[in-house]
């Protein structure tokens, strides 16, 4: 089995630690919250994560993550 980065798909690689981030550590946005609730990256999805951003703030990011 090959186990180069490029032989392996996309879909099946770790992102590494550094990649990884939080909403403490800069701006929560929309695409943050789609994400955290493990909902795909869609306009109505993104426009239902805006509306929760606009009235939890960062605390709507806060009570998706464990």
């Amino acid at each position: 089995m090959n186990t180069q980065p490029d032989s392996i798909p996309p879909s099946d690689r770790i992102t590494p630690d550094a990649l990884l981030h939080v909403g403490s550590e800069g701006p929560v946005t929309a695409e943050d919250i789609v994400l955290a609730s493990g909902r795909d990256l869609t306009p109505k999805n993104l426009a239902w994560a805006e509306q929760k951003l606009a009235t939890e703030g960062k605390a709507a990011l806060d009570r998706l993550l464990p």
